[in-house]
């Protein structure tokens, strides 16, 4: 069966922050200049926000540049922030560290993160711009020159055995004289992209954290709307990059996260629980006792920052916000450069588009990143591009170090440091200590497949497995016999599983892909990268209702 094909000026794939800026954009230049363009946003979430996951303090400088009458319009901006804290932890007591000037907050918002993205894909839909959610991108389609010319969203109704059901519905092309990809951090489709057009050549590999993170409601006696925690120290050792951030949002809830940097070196580690750990500090866990956890989520982040950006541009299309690695990492931001992104690609493809160059046949649109450069963003990211990768050194010497680059270099030290792949960085399992992990006391801390039930996590059981394995014996050849089978403890939702025959014997890798929460750390972490995700069905995943 042949697909059917949509043809637009701008296909956009992804409606998170990046791609509704980007066409948000579009359409206010195409109103300005009278010139009218076509612009498409895919979204493989149920609807806008979905699969949207962020601390989030939201700094409004692109908002601001993009929709001035923000306000005016509703934006979800309902919780200045206010006072900063900065604590060292040690395992029974907490010290009040000064707070680094990238993590003072003032003029910033703390806020959900899928509600803005809600709100800013009505903004898009009032200027004309379609939006299709629980379509997902599955595939780049190339012109007969190689360029892009958009993307094909996956079959429906496939099942598990490879082979179409009574429910089989063929995807859809959707063909555009650009496409944005916005996908996010590690972009199934990027990757893809990254291969075929060389986009990493010459520039670090990115590198990543996992950020795990719960909505509580909380006593209202223990809330105070605006108040920002931020933590590092224990429970991570000081081999390990990690920190915890704790804001006090509207209506008596509370974001609370913990982030992990995936350059750790013990297999034995399992982000999820040094997490529920964290909150059991005695500093922390007053705030959650006579409280209920409302929601659970999980998102890998880019932290490789300035060194690692790859070439934005190629024949057809561009890469724009966290699926091209824009987070200020100390800053604990990434959705106003992501956004800056966006809008910045979207004003050099509307002029590609505009000029002729762009009308006929797929472009490269090498404005955006000429143009990238010249704005705030890149100066933002070249002046902190050092102070994440001072960790790898420890973290005594990254914390004296950030401390020098701030205050004394601002920014501007005449050297560069540079990362290493994640995957590499593990160690065998019989070279480092195991961790004994208290068991959840569910008042508190929680087991895995309770948090995934809170995630809304939902996928159609008979279809093929969207984690794929590229060899089927690694699993037990090398990631179990070198490092314990790691995935069982880097995965926050349960996904992988070594299970047994009922004497102990022989050892079988079971994925649970019903339980996956996107959030691509087994992707990003496997010791071998023999992990591969790709899209599941359309609208697949979390449903995350305020995260």
């Amino acid at each position: 069966m042949d697909r059917e094909v949509m043809e637009y000026d701008v296909v956009i794939v992804g409606g998170g922050p990046s791609g509704l800026s980007a066409a948000i954009r579009l359409k206010q230049l195409a109103a300005e200049k009278e010139h009218e363009i076509s612009v498409c946003v895919i979204e493989k979430g149920a609807e806008i926000g979905a699969h949207i996951l962020s601390g989030a303090v939201l700094e409004p400088r692109s908002l601001n540049e993009l929709i001035p009458d923000w306000k005016e319009k509703g934006a979800p901006l309902n919780t200045p922030a206010k006072e900063d804290f900065f604590l060292y932890l040690t395992e029974k007591k907490s010290f009040r560290l000064p707070t680094p000037p990238q993590m003072h907050n003032e003029g910033n918002y703390i806020i959900s993160l899928g509600n803005f993205c809600r709100w800013l894909a009505t903004q898009a839909e009032e200027l004309g711009v379609e939006i299709y959610p629980g379509f997902a991108a599955a595939e780049v389609i190339y012109d007969e020159s190689g360029a892009v010319k958009g993307v094909a969203t996956g079959d429906m109704g496939i099942g598990k055995d490879g082979e179409p059901t009574a429910n089989f519905t063929r995807g859809v092309e959707l063909h555009g004289k650009q496409t944005i990809f916005a996908e996010g951090c590690r972009g199934s489709l990027t990757k893809t992209l990254f291969e075929k057009f060389n986009l990493r050549d010459g520039v670090d590999p990115q590198t990543f954290g996992i950020g795990i993170k719960e909505l509580w409601e909380i006593d209202p006696a223990k809330h105070s709307p605006g108040k920002i925690i931020h933590t590092t120290g224990w429970p991570m050792d000081a081999n390990t990059y990690g920190g915890s951030f704790l804001y006090h949002l509207e209506n008596n809830q509370v974001a609370v996260g913990f982030v992990i940097g995936l350059d750790y070196e013990n297999p034995h580690l399992s982000p999820f629980d040094e997490f529920q750990r964290f909150k059991q500090h005695p500093d922390i866990r007053p705030y959650f006792e006579g409280g209920r956890r409302i929601a659970y989520g999980a998102r890998a982040i880019n932290e490789g920052g300035f060194q690692s950006i790859p070439k934005l541009t190629f024949p057809g299309g561009a890469l724009i916000g966290c699926t091209a690695g824009f987070l200020n990492v100390p800053k604990i931001k990434g959705t106003h450069t992501a956004m800056k992104s966006g809008m910045t690609a979207a004003e050099a493809v509307f002029n590609a588009l505009v000029s002729g160059a762009a009308a006929e046949k797929p472009v490269e649109v090498t404005a955006y990143p000429e143009q990238l450069k010249k704005t705030w963003l890149w100066d933002e990211l070249y002046r902190v591009r050092n102070i994440r990768p001072s960790f790898h050194r420890g973290f005594w010497f990254g914390l004296l170090y950030s401390g020098l680059d701030t205050y004394i270099f601002k920014g501007r030290a005449p050297w560069t440091f540079h990362h290493q792949p994640d995957h590499l960085q593990i160690k065998k399992a019989s070279e480092m200590p195991k961790i004994n992990y208290p068991k959840p006391d569910n008042v508190v801390s929680f087991d895995r497949l309770s948090s995934v039930f809170l995630s809304g996590t939902n996928h159609e059981e008979n279809q093929p497995a969207h984690l794929t394995l590229k060899n089927k014996d690694v699993p037990i050849q090398v990631n179990l016999a070198l490092y314990d089978a790691p995935e069982q403890r880097y995965c926050p939702a349960g996904v992988y599983e070594i299970v047994r025959d009922s004497d102990g014997s022989n050892p079988q890798l079971q994925i649970n892909a019903q339980n996956c929460v996107h959030c691509k750390t087994c992707d990003i972490k496997d010791p071998t990268q023999n992990i591969n995700w790709v899209v599941p069905e359309g609208s697949g995943g979390p449903n995350y209702p305020n995260m």
